[in-house]
């Protein structure tokens, strides 16, 4: 990757405690696709820079390696969902809000070891911890509104 490529988000550190593996791996692909969105870099790149980084080794790497590639490999799809939902054009939407949501999205449609509201959850933290000042109202507005069309059982039994 060239010294002149974006630079991932940075933020302060949490107790190592409060972090899982899974929780980790949406960050350290968080900053991925970022990479991948705002420097247009390969996927491959990304990713052996994204290894290297600190406290990567804590992280599940199986599912950051689903998120990374498979966001990128489905990154239409998962515009065409989202987009529909936006009070913009998705060109105007942050990266890391972009991203974030495609994380939902996606494990949505892939993980449903995950129950909804954690995926929910999760990203709704990432957005705070990356994003701008409001962008996980955003993200919990867009990924709440289509969480019962990508998840429709677990979101009613939830409901019932």
């Amino acid at each position: 990757m060239s010294t002149n490529a974006p630079r991932p988000p940075q933020r302060a550190p949490r107790k190592a405690a409060a972090r899982q593996g899974r929780s980790r791996a949406r960050e350290f692909a968080l900053q991925a696709l970022y990479q991948h969105l705002v420097g247009g870099n390969d996927a491959a790149a990304i990713d052996a820079f994204t290894r290297d980084l600190t406290g990567f080794h804590k992280a599940d790497a199986a599912h950051y390696d689903a998120l990374l590639h498979g966001c990128i490999a489905n990154a239409a799809a998962l515009d065409a969902l989202i987009t529909p939902l936006l009070d913009r054009k998705l060109a105007e939407i942050s990266p890391i809000e972009r991203a974030t949501m495609w994380i939902g999205v996606y494990e949505f449609q892939h993980c449903p070891d995950v129950p909804w509201r954690v995926v929910l959850n999760e990203c709704i933290e990432l957005a705070k911890e990356f994003g701008g000042t409001d962008g996980h109202k955003y993200v919990n507005a867009v990924l709440n509104s289509l969480a019962p069309q990508l998840r429709a059982a677990e979101v009613a039994a939830d409901k019932a």
